[in-house]
């Protein structure tokens, strides 16, 4: 992974534009090719980023680039939609590179992976006519926990919580807008399971229209409820 802190400015060309000005930025280019670009806010999410399969090439700049103080300019291109984003650099204060190996992924607790085992067996209480595509399908920036389809064979994206909030509803947000740049998956609705999903959480998923399911981890896992203290 090569890491660089800089002065730049970064334009986004294709299905839509957009256009960050001239900043002080973390860019993050990783071995899959991808690329992120971070401010020092805004928390975990980037501020703009291009998902494999995507290629970097330096771009020769014009006389009226170089007069505008801009001294190094990158262009990554998505290999199947030739979206472009384009990076302006005026000045580089941080560069360096890291191999960090191969990572064994993220290990949830003990009771989130069982829901996530559980709803993949028991996929029909999503909805009617749901099927299970793959459990952990792998975006750029991390395994959505289910990829499913719906009965007409629309992809749903679902992220497993113990208790979900508003971070985990941005989690999910951040897996769809990669999700549904992918053609092969578009489009893709997204769903919200938890064994509690904070008022908060709720307002936010319905707002970005992901549904919010609330699952019984007792009667999933065959168990009925039980008054006795032991």
């Amino acid at each position: 992974m090569r890491i660089v802190v800089a002065d730049c400015s970064v334009d986004y060309a294709g299905r839509l534009s957009a256009h960050l000005p001239r900043a002080r930025r973390v860019l993050m280019l990783k071995n899959d090719g991808s690329i992120l670009v971070h401010s020092d806010g805004g928390s975990y999410k980037p501020l703009n980023w291009m998902s494999p399969p995507c290629t970097l090439a330096a771009v020769e700049l014009s006389d009226e680039q170089a007069k505008a103080g801009i001294v190094e300019a990158w262009q990554v291109t998505h290999k199947k939609t030739a979206d472009r984003l384009i990076v302006s650099v005026f000045e580089i204060f941080h560069d360096s590179s890291h191999d960090l190996g191969v990572d064994p992924g993220l290990i949830k607790d003990g009771v989130e992976a069982h829901l996530q085992e559980l709803l993949a067996d028991q996929i029909e209480l999503v909805g009617a006519g749901h099927t299970l595509v793959r459990r952990e399908y792998m975006t750029a920036i991390g395994p959505v926990d289910i990829l499913a389809r719906d009965a007409s064979g629309s992809s749903v994206a679902i992220e497993i919580k113990r208790r979900g909030g508003v971070d985990g509803v941005e989690q999910l947000t951040r897996y769809l807008e990669l999700m549904n740049r992918d053609p092969v998956l578009a489009p893709v609705r997204g769903v919200f399971a938890a064994q509690e999903i904070k008022p908060q959480a709720r307002t936010l998923a319905e707002d970005r229209g992901i549904r919010c399911l609330v699952l019984d981890y007792d009667a999933m896992r065959g168990m009925e409820d039980r008054n006795t203290l032991f």
